[in-house]
């Protein structure tokens, strides 16, 4: 990077949600720097799915055609590196990264997206997003009808094992200890043929990512062809808590309507400010906050 360091706009994460905003923003003769450290939360998953005109493309090959796309408007340019450190100015906002350099901007953007907290079950952490899966609708079709399980416990566990039944006969529920369950909702699995294991699970038997089957302390085993669960997380850059911005009940980044975080000057898309965590979303919520993000800017100056 050389030249100027003030932006009118600074988007952290260039991903999809960064991407999509930092198009909308270009479009709008905005200028912009898209700072990104490369290590989006979906690179081990193999393809993407349920995005119009990129289905079964990489996470890589998608983000690669969109940043090639995006950085085709002049006003916007792409700073590879980590944020590491923002701080509330009288003008807006100053953001240091991790190679000492210190840009400024009148908005920010946070395009961040989430940590999973992985289980320490061995085998979990290889097959995470390409047989140990979260999300039906980006990964589902791929394993339907196949034998199928879901890490989970109590309501979750309920609600979950209602939701995958849509996509295959062959559905167990692993709840790796006790269950929580109330016995309501297993008489109701019960009746749609959804049993409930409460072995505990000591590792996840795997061919490169893709789960064979899961190993139980006892000893026992079980064959899978893919794993649903739900794993905790928190926020993969720190710097909006650092200046103040909320997080909800959930743990991600509390937004308005128009993407709006609770400081003002401030927005969040994408993954670290919904559970709606899927590519066409992401884009989606970009392409908002790029598009609030440069009215507010008009709306000051006019």
């Amino acid at each position: 990077m050389t030249g100027k360091n003030h932006f009118e706009v600074i988007i952290i994460g260039g991903s999809y949600a960064g991407l999509a905003a930092a198009m909308s923003l270009g479009r709008a003769l905005r200028s912009v720097l898209i700072i990104d450290s490369g290590k989006p939360c979906n690179r081990q998953t193999p393809h993407s799915h349920n995005f119009l005109t990129r289905d079964g493309n990489t996470p890589a090959e998608i983000a690669a055609i969109g940043k090639e796309q995006v950085l085709q408007y002049d006003t916007v340019q792409f700073y590879t590196g980590l944020a590491t450190k923002g701080v509330k100015t009288e003008t807006g906002f100053d953001i240091s990264t991790d190679k000492g350099d210190t840009f400024s901007a009148n908005k920010l953007i946070f395009a961040t997206g989430i940590t999973d907290e992985q289980p320490a079950i061995p085998g979990f952490a290889e097959c995470w997003g390409i047989s140990v899966i979260h999300c039906p609708y980006c990964h589902g079709y791929e394993v339907k009808k196949e034998k199928t399980g879901i890490l989970a416990n109590g309501d979750m566990a309920f609600d979950f094992g209602k939701l995958i039944s849509n996509w295959t006969d062959e559905l167990t529920i692993f709840t790796n200890g006790a269950s929580t369950l109330k016995p309501e909702q297993v008489e109701k699995l019960a009746q749609h043929n959804i049993p409930v294991v409460e072995k505990v699970i000591s590792a996840l038997e795997h061919d490169n990512g893709y789960v064979r089957q899961l190993v139980f302390e006892d000893g026992s085993t079980f064959p899978l062809k893919a794993l649903y669960a739900r794993v905790s997380f928190t926020q993969h850059c720190d710097i909006p808590v650092q200046l103040g911005c909320e997080l909800n009940e959930q743990g991600y980044l509390r937004v308005d309507g128009m993407q709006k975080t609770t400081v003002p000057h401030v927005y969040a898309c994408g993954d670290n400010s919904s559970m709606m965590r899927s590519v066409a979303n992401a884009v989606a919520t970009g392409t908002l906050t790029g598009a609030i993000s440069n009215k507010d800017l008009i709306e000051e100056s006019f």
